[in-house]
């Protein structure tokens, strides 16, 4: 597809970039883009997608714009309050950059039409708020062989990562499977509203690069992005063997509702403790009612050395997997972290090493210092 003259001068600033120039301009445009949610990520992603000149863009929400989705869903104003947000997204979108493809699939995201709505696409941009979709969208990418960048935000915390066809690890490599309603939804636990900005960015970056070829994508890596330290970290995870859906002998091979069903542990699930409930099981146990649990901090060793809980002992999330062999098997191992979600991740590994007994402190140390300690220091 060559560039009208109209596009050379729009696109002018990526025409001067040895790793764009025209050739790569023209690639954008014959690219075609799915953006699974209108949201906090889609918004921006969608936005940077359609402003880069990516030829076919499309959105899939079944929801609605509501007033309290204004504080990040850019994509919106006031004035957009009741509509379809994928009706919505579509509209704001050929209004930016009217030489773009966009359509709009106001419907909601199923097993059912999942495949039916990727296929075709050059990449997935997983924008979504529920875990379950996150599964079904990364099953669904593995099955049709389509690249596809995810991104979760949580309160002041964000993370993102990178699926390649057969030449990395998919989401469910690193998160075999999740407990249900553990993630809690940006309407039940907040976020900073300009944290979606910043990992929806992120999204659209990964994805012209992959578009382009260019560059070192986020394969293999999770990079998480800590808003009130201003920090980013990186996690190394591999393609596992015996993965559900991408591994040696799959046994997913349709997208399916179950595609998030809980881990099991030892028969059940792992236990998550409120702050209160795990403070009463240390006092228990300090006044000889009950075996003290050990308690594992995953966070960094800078972020242990200013405040941790007393008697907790530091092992960073990514060296967790190598050291498991250092926990106890006959006792109870209770994860924390800063706001719970690395210390889900260690719960995830530590079962896969063949412990029986974890747990993690529901909000993390956030939350403990809010309902229990506010004295604490959490970094």
């Amino acid at each position: 597809m060559t560039l009208t003259p109209i596009e050379r001068e729009r696109y002018s600033r990526h025409l001067l970039l040895p790793g764009i120039g025209a050739a790569g301009q023209e690639r954008l445009k014959a690219a075609r883009v799915l953006v699974v949610g209108a949201g906090g990520l889609g918004s921006p992603a969608s936005l940077y997608l359609a402003a880069a000149g990516v030829g076919t863009l499309a959105i899939v929400d079944n929801d609605r714009v509501e007033l309290s989705n204004l504080q990040r869903q850019l994509l919106f104003d006031t004035a957009s309050v009741g509509v379809d947000k994928a009706l919505g997204a579509q509209a704001r979108l050929r209004a930016l950059n009217d030489q773009i493809q966009v359509s709009a699939h106001p419907v909601e995201l199923s097993a059912a039409n999942a495949l039916t709505l990727l296929r075709g696409y050059d990449c997935i941009i997983d924008g979504s708020d529920r875990l379950a979709t996150r599964y079904l969208v990364n099953d669904a990418c593995v099955l049709l062989r389509i690249p596809l960048v995810s991104a979760a935000i949580h309160r002041f915390e964000g993370q993102a990562m990178t699926y390649l066809p057969q030449q990395g690890p998919c989401y469910r490599c690193l998160f075999p499977e999740s407990a249900a309603g553990a993630a809690l939804s940006c309407a039940e636990a907040g976020v900073l509203g300009v944290l979606p900005g910043v990992l929806g960015a992120l999204q659209a970056t990964e994805a012209i690069k992959l578009l382009l070829g260019i560059g070192t994508p986020l394969v293999g890596r999770l990079m998480t992005f800590d808003a009130l330290a201003m920090q980013w970290r990186e996690f190394r995870f591999h393609r596992r063997n015996d993965c559900a859906v991408c591994g040696e002998a799959p046994t997913i091979t349709t997208p399916g509702e179950s595609a998030a069903s809980c881990p099991s542990v030892a028969g059940g699930h792992w236990q998550r403790f409120k702050p209160r409930e795990l403070e009463r099981l240390l006092h228990g146990a300090a006044t000889g009612r009950g075996k003290a649990p050990l308690l594992v901090d995953v966070r960094e060793p800078h972020e242990f050395a200013a405040g941790h809980l007393p008697d907790s002992v530091n092992i960073p999330l990514a060296n967790l997997q190598r050291r498991a062999t250092e926990l106890p098997a006959d006792a109870t191992v209770v994860f924390v972290c800063r706001s719970g979600r690395r210390s889900l991740a260690a719960c995830e590994v530590s079962s896969r090493a063949g412990l029986q007994a974890v747990a993690d402190l529901e909000g993390g140390l956030i939350a403990w210092a809010a309902a229990i300690d506010p004295s604490i220091e959490v970094a």
